[in-house]
């Protein structure tokens, strides 16, 4: 039997004589142990907020998007050629205008599109749900759910729309004025989607802007791998249509929202990290009170034969096995904390602020490697200064003063 194995349960256990060492041991593994469990829910937290934010943007939002440079169209045959090239994607071509609405209650500003209803459903679940399988008539409108609420804009009620589209007059230019009946309203979660997008169909929206309805302004793109499909998306078009036409990803439009998330998921990884490094410097302390209370058992060990590679292997063994005990116990805590808040949510948020009154959670593995190795190398540090005291205990002087 090594010599680690058995210093272990002896230096480990209570002792009466000296009971405040066990203490500060107990504190030292509790203090990890809680430190790596509020790491991981912390984490979690923050991975679920990035995620459920990313889902809401795509719900209203497609992955990517085929846009045109300067003020070219692009042609129906292009649509065909890419269905034709990427049948595994979704395709969902549409014309966008902005306009003011005028009701009784004022006039209000809104970002219209005009869509084929059927193709995109397949990319928009929450426009698909609304229609419930129809289609989107001639200068109909599906608006956001806060026209109804804020606006007081009624279903099949008729409004006027004033477009920044001018059309000439008799004297000077005047914005293009049309009426559109509403058909419905959509529910996205998000106020901003909800009080600034309506839908009319291609045909309608063709005929106020004055273009071909075989024009598009772009074209939504629904993809699970949006990173590997905008490569390839962007390579084809480069070789067959000169730069013509772009493809813009989810991350060019919000990607300073996500790089700031990212950056503050790192900075409180690196804060709490400080929890288990306090927690550690109990380690040292106690460990510490353990040499200069055994003093004279490493001195009677080292006369008996014991290396000095061998002390230290023993008290650092020690301090290892509070620290590791320490994070595997936090991550048994942190994911019974975890699994608490998936099945009874105490905690509560706004719906018109996050989009969702549940915390969201998700745990990355990667997380819980960056956890387990920031963890283990602030242990392994912590146990090896008093392991190193230890093995330089001076032999004679404690034997001839002790």
């Amino acid at each position: 039997m090594s010599l680690s194995s058995l210093l272990l349960p002896k230096y480990l256990k209570f002792d009466k004589t000296q009971p405040f060492i066990f203490i500060t041991s107990l504190i030292a593994f509790l203090g990890i142990a809680i430190g790596v469990m509020v790491l991981c829910v912390a984490m979690a937290i923050m991975n679920g907020i990035s995620k459920e934010l990313q889902e809401k943007i795509f719900i209203m939002n497609a992955p990517l998007n085929i846009k045109t440079l300067g003020k070219n169209a692009i042609p129906q045959d292009l649509l065909y050629r890419l269905q034709i090239e990427f049948p595994h994607l979704n395709f969902s071509p549409y014309l966008q205008s902005y306009a003011m609405i005028k009701t009784e209650y004022g006039i209000f500003p809104t970002v219209i599109f005009g869509i084929d209803s059927v193709l995109e459903g397949q990319v928009n679940p929450i426009l698909q749900s609304t229609l419930e399988g129809k289609e989107i008539d001639s200068f109909s409108l599906v608006m956001g759910e806060d026209f109804y609420t804020s606006y007081g804009i009624q279903k099949a009620q008729k409004v006027v729309l004033f477009f920044t589209d001018l059309s000439p007059s008799a004297l000077s230019f005047s914005p293009t004025m049309k009426r559109f009946e509403v058909k419905g309203f959509f529910h996205s979660g998000i106020r901003a989607y909800d009080r600034g997008y309506s839908y009319t169909s291609l045909e309608s929206l063709a005929k106020i802007k004055g273009i071909q309805p075989n024009l598009y302004d772009g074209i939504h793109i629904n993809s699970s791998n949006p990173m590997k499909d905008y490569k390839d998306l962007s390579s084809f078009l480069a070789q067959n249509f000169k730069n013509r036409f772009f493809v813009e990803g989810w991350w060019h439009q919000n990607g300073n929202l996500f790089s700031a998330m990212e950056l503050e998921k790192r900075a409180l990884f690196i804060v709490l990290l400080l929890i288990i490094l306090m927690a550690s410097l109990n380690i040292i302390s106690s460990l510490l009170m353990v040499v200069m209370n055994r003093r004279k058992e490493i001195a009677l060990l080292l006369s008996m034969g014991a290396s000095k590679a061998e002390i230290k292997k023993a008290f650092f063994g020690i301090g290892m096995t509070l620290g590791v005990g320490g994070i595997i116990l936090g991550f048994g805590l942190g994911f019974g904390v975890m699994e608490f808040l998936a099945h009874f949510p105490i905690i509560s948020l706004p719906a018109d602020v996050y989009g969702t009154t549940k915390l969201p959670l998700d745990f990355s593995w990667i997380d819980g490697v960056m956890i387990a190795i920031g963890s283990l190398i602030i242990v392994c540090l912590s146990s090896f200064y008093p392991a190193h005291k230890a093995s330089q205990v001076n032999l004679l002087e404690v034997l001839r003063n002790e």
